[in-house]
């Protein structure tokens, strides 16, 4: 819930609380520079940008510089500029009605500065808060001068004014996020034409709408996401237009395997469905996590494309949502998702990673195979130290067990029997709860492991339920 905005209603009223006029920029200098003093976090919710893109951020915002972040798909270019209109004052004061969000100290359309000469100090003030101040748009190739800038207004013209009149314009989605932060999307797919409309904006801080003799000081910041030109080969920055930009900032994908885990679990939407929470264990998050730095490291994907961080969102969430579906049809009370549930992941993702020429008809099997290897690092490293004779021991006498995406955990629990040691690894898997739920993941992770590892063999049915059959 946003606070009580501000009282004060007049010219008059602002100026006799002592309000001082600050350019967008020196707002966000200023409110930057207090939370590093303060420590509070400048960026909420930005992940694994601390001591790489941060730091030359926030030297452009205190440089006052406009900016272009340019990265690969998924790399949180937007969410990064979507965190910056938290540095803007919570509220600040606008003629009452303008569509442009003009200063009531300096007005500067036609139509608030004709009211403040007609009404003085009792020129009538709103207030605006920070949440609305900024503006975004996506650069698709029919984005038009008007789009952003303005035009002329044929309802206006209608109205009777006469086409030499400035207040028949149409003003366009820059200028009215006046005196607050613009964002261009994909800057490079905006037309050329099109992107020679901002050079002005950017230098001389004003606009020009067709043949009107119009100059509007603009007060705002302008910030830009692009992919490598490389990669897209649907445009470019235009030179002048780079050069007016104070600031070039890469981004990058998680550097970390514990960033992209903490990236997982503060964005994956393990949401309640249909009565039911979805539980995505401590261990299969890691395998999302090894499968997408994989795919992402692996020859035989695309490098200038890129795997975005969305990839490893959409496998978790898919993982989650096949554990959803076995507890609706099997009628298990909590729906815990297990190996079985990561099978699914690899059709449902192939379309978002792009693989190199060499490798058409392979996709599949190439994830699959990347997918194991996920599972067998995760593995080594929470199981691989333990001692899983207990396990092992009931394959001894030739005792198999079948798993699947239908088989309740009960029903699981029932074809292993009693293990000898189900307690040490749950607890090395971080798995507290005693539900047949968790117990059911832990131990058909373990088997995975044990089959990966070559302790044990796997067929597997070809009925597209993933049965899977576990044996000595």
């Amino acid at each position: 819930m946003r606070p009580t905005e501000p009282r004060e209603n007049t010219l008059g009223g602002l100026r006799t609380s002592g309000h001082i006029q600050r350019s967008v920029k020196a707002e966000i200098r200023h409110n930057l520079l207090g939370r590093l003093r303060s420590g509070e976090s400048r960026f909420p919710g930005i992940v694994g940008f601390d001591d790489t893109v941060l730091p030359h951020l926030e030297r452009a915002l205190l440089a006052g510089h406009d900016l272009v972040l340019l990265g690969e798909r998924g790399q949180g270019k937007t969410r990064l500029i979507r965190t910056l209109g938290g540095l803007l004052d919570e509220w600040t004061p606008v003629v009452a009605g303008c569509e442009i969000n003009d200063h009531p100290y300096a007005p500067v359309c036609v139509r608030c500065r004709r009211l403040a000469a007609e009404a003085g100090d009792d020129l009538p003030v709103a207030w605006l808060h920070r949440d609305d101040r900024y503006g975004e748009k996506l650069a698709t190739p029919d984005t038009s001068v008007g789009d952003l800038i303005g035009d002329v207004d044929p309802i206006k013209v209608a109205e009777g004014r006469t086409l030499g009149d400035p207040e028949t314009v149409h003003f366009g989605l820059v200028p009215r996020t006046n005196r607050g932060i613009f964002s261009i999307n994909e800057l490079p797919d905006l037309a050329e034409r099109i992107q020679v409309a901002l050079l002005n904006v950017l230098e001389e801080r004003d606009v020009q709408v067709r043949g009107y003799a119009l100059r509007l000081p603009l007060d705002l910041l302008l910030v830009a996401s692009a992919n490598p030109e490389d990669y897209t080969n649907r445009g470019r920055i235009i030179t002048p237009l780079k050069d007016r930009f104070g600031a070039e900032i890469r981004t990058h994908y998680p550097l970390e395997l514990d960033t992209e885990l903490e990236l997982i679990r503060q964005e994956a939407d393990f949401a309640d469905v249909g009565g039911v929470q979805a539980e995505v264990p401590d261990h299969l998050v890691e395998v999302i996590a090894r499968f997408t730095r994989l795919v992402r490291e692996s020859t035989a994907v695309d490098g200038r494309s890129g795997v975005s961080a969305r990839f490893a969102l959409a496998g978790a969430e898919t993982v989650a949502a096949g554990a959803v579906r076995r507890a609706a049809l099997a009628g298990e009370e909590r729906a815990v998702a297990r190996v079985c549930d990561l099978a699914p992941v690899v059709p449902s993702l192939m379309g978002k990673v792009e693989f190199e020429v060499s490798e058409e008809g392979r996709e599949q099997e190439v994830l699959e195979h990347l997918l194991r290897r996920a599972v067998a690092e995760t593995y080594r490293r929470t199981l691989g130290p333990a001692d899983l004779t207990g396990l092992l021991d009931k394959f001894d006498s030739g005792d198999i067990v079948e798993s699947g995406e239908l088989v309740p955990a009960a029903e699981l629990l029932r074809r292993i029997g009693q293990v000898p040691g189900l307690a040490k690894i749950m607890e090395r898997l971080g798995m507290s709860g005693e539900s047949p739920e968790q117990a059911a993941a832990a131990l058909e992770f373990a088997l995975e492991g044990l089959y990966l590892t070559r302790r044990l063999s796997k067929d597997v049915a070809g009925g597209g339920d993933g049965t899977a059959t576990y044996h000595t």
